[in-house]
């Protein structure tokens, strides 16, 4: 409302400069907008082409000075492809994530400009040495993150469980997602203190999936990543009514990388060697091959309960040799200060520190 102690000319005249200098901002804003373009298309509108899953990549992500994540390609033992910097060198539209690659289906640009890079002088400052660069997260909003509890003969057998009759299904939450080198920062002793390791293959969906059966199921896999389901066992068993949920999803409990490795690149994920090393022990030993549901069934699985989209991950269980499945007079739980191994064939090593 205008102030009614002016005179009626001058609330007219304000008003009129208003609605003009409103719609001028309102353009001007909206310009602005279209100009800058979502983040994988500068400069234009947003990618409409085919949905298409990465082939023949191996990815990892950046963690900038400004605190961004964003993608990048690893092109050879030491050389990393910065997506963001190429992208701004070469003028050539391409995901800025995971993420949003596997959810808007761009591989298409994301390889045209890792050939052109190769190709081209011009971004020769968007190479860097990995061993320079922080790792950033590979994901941090998927859309569901689900779990796979009791997943391998020898780990079920050790704890003295019954192999299930189906998946045995959990979650965690987008805050327990954390990178290749970080540091869990352990909570306070009257939280939790029986604190475990579980490498596990983590399945990345990368074409929608419902009611998907079992010999089409890794049609819709984009590919796999090393990761570690940290536990608290304490949480997680020892909580009224035993609660997996509280005992798998504090912050930082689910390290991922260092690499997004494509699905044709690893080729059969049911035959992959799987370790766990602590300060430099070795803890776990095993393969995918000892997995009871092994990730077509547990895709043709969840499929059936709800959809499974672009961006959706599934850590698919540990083998034998956690703590909890030691004599309990040898179970030495970790503390801050320790360091923690995941490695499986073909997709790296992940490494993290607990203080």
């Amino acid at each position: 409302m205008e102030p009614s102690n002016l005179p009626r000319g001058t609330r007219v005249t304000s008003r009129r400069s208003f609605l003009k200098t409103s719609t001028a901002l309102t353009i001007g804003m909206a310009g602005a907008a279209a100009s800058a373009g979502p983040a994988g298309m500068p400069g234009g509108a947003a990618y409409r082409g085919p949905h298409e899953m990465p082939k023949d990549l191996t990815l990892l992500a950046l963690r900038n000075a400004d605190g961004t994540e964003t993608l990048g390609v690893k092109l050879d033992e030491d050389s990393v492809l910065d997506v963001r910097q190429a992208r701004h060198l070469l003028a050539i539209a391409a995901p800025l994530t995971l993420e949003e690659l596997l959810r808007e289906g761009n591989a298409r640009g994301l390889t045209d400009l890792v050939a052109a890079a190769r190709g081209s002088s011009k971004a020769r400052s968007a190479v860097v040495k990995e061993s320079t660069i922080t790792f950033g997260r590979l994901f941090t909003h998927p859309g569901k993150i689900v779990c796979i509890g009791l997943n391998y003969r020898r780990h079920a057998a050790e704890i003295h469980m019954a192999p299930p009759g189906v998946p045995v299904l959990f979650n965690k939450y987008n805050n327990a997602l954390a990178a290749h080198n970080c540091t869990i920062q352990l909570p306070p002793r009257e939280i939790a203190y029986k604190f475990d390791y579980e490498t596990e293959l983590l399945i990345v969906i990368g074409k929608a999936a419902r009611n998907v059966p079992e010999d089409e199921a890794l049609g819709h896999v984009a590919g796999y990543c090393t990761s570690n389901d940290f536990s608290a066992r304490d949480l997680q068993l020892e909580t009224p009514s035993v609660q997996w949920m509280i005992g798998k999803t504090l912050d930082d409990f689910g390290p991922i990388g260092p690499y997004f490795v494509s699905a044709d690149r690893v080729g059969d994920p049911n035959n992959l060697k799987i370790e766990t090393y602590v300060n430099g022990e070795r803890r776990q030993s095993s393969n995918t091959s000892d997995m009871i549901f092994n990730p077509q069934k547990l895709i043709a699985y969840v499929s059936r309960m709800w959809t499974l989209e672009p961006g959706d991950i599934i850590w698919s269980g540990t083998p034998e040799g956690v703590i909890l499945g030691m004599p309990r007079e040898k179970q030495v739980w970790l503390k801050p200060g320790d360091e923690v191994i995941s490695t499986i064939e073909k997709l790296g090593t992940l490494r993290f520190r607990l203080a």
